[in-house]
């Protein structure tokens, strides 16, 4: 499959229409008041990776996260991090993301929340950034990059858009041991769009870009989505549907097995 055919199937993939609105009437469900949002209100709904919110605070405090830093988060999707990255630690953050559901959501929560002037979201393409050089103080994804086979092209984007001594801090699912792993998965219903490589592959391909490893942790048990499916509204069960039971034990049994870890990791820009 060419470029053009991958970015379709990946796109088609994460695509809902929709969403925002599925969105607005599960915060309705909950007796979230749509003009009394916090962050953490948003939380079961905008945290779409294993871990959740929890995770999201956890990796940004690894990262050194603090305020006035201009930060990309590639993948950003809905825009969960990003946002608890300008309330919490006083970030400026760019979410971009490939599916344009999710940034339209993204954008209606930000502005229901009163931060655009601190989130902007950007539909585009992580293997082609749309920055300048030297732009962003810190590169930030979390469970985004399992689509993405070129792992060598997307790691030299983020070190060129990150200003000299900047950070790329990441939470990413990497192959483990045992392999192949059960599918579905969350982000693949194969192996055509899953695209993993082990701990010591992508701690070869981050020191081939240029960054300098300065903390890697496994953590695969509290950030694992192999847990059984959230009760009640959650954003995975409003994107994944009636799949998601499946995708949950099947996230269970690779944990378990060996075959995805989860790692959270801040890397320098040499």
């Amino acid at each position: 499959m060419d470029e053009a055919g991958s970015l379709r199937a990946i796109s088609d993939y994460w695509e809902r229409d929709g969403l925002g609105a599925r969105i607005a009437e599960a915060l309705a469900e909950l007796g979230k008041p749509l003009t009394a949002l916090t962050v953490d209100d948003l939380a079961p709904l905008d945290q779409f990776h294993g871990g959740g919110k929890a995770v999201t605070a956890q990796l940004a405090q690894l990262g050194g996260l603090r305020s006035g830093m201009r930060v990309l988060d590639a993948g950003g999707g809905l825009g969960g991090p990003a946002r608890f990255l300008a309330v919490e630690h006083g970030c400026e953050v760019v979410a971009l993301d490939l599916a344009a559901s999710y940034v339209a959501a993204g954008q209606a929560l930000t502005a229901l929340l009163g931060l655009g002037s601190r989130v902007q979201h950007l539909a585009g393409n992580a293997l082609d950034l749309p920055f300048d050089d030297a732009t962003f103080d810190v590169v930030w994804t979390q469970n985004s990059g399992m689509n993405i086979a070129d792992k060598e092209r997307l790691l030299a984007g983020f070190h060129r858009v990150l200003r000299p001594g900047g950070r790329y801090v990441f939470q990413e699912p990497m192959a483990g041991p045992v392999q192949p792993p059960h599918f579905p998965i969350m982000w693949a219903e194969d192996t055509a769009t899953h695209h993993l490589r082990s701990p010591a592959q992508m701690r070869a391909a981050l020191e081939g870009a240029g960054f300098a490893i300065q903390t890697w942790d496994d953590v695969t048990v509290e950030a694992s989505g192999g847990r059984a499916p959230p009760q009640g509204r959650s954003i995975q069960s409003l994107v994944m549907g009636e799949r998601l039971p499946a995708i949950a034990e099947n996230g269970r049994r690779n944990r378990d097995e060996g075959r995805i870890v989860i790692t959270q990791a801040v890397c320098l820009r040499c």
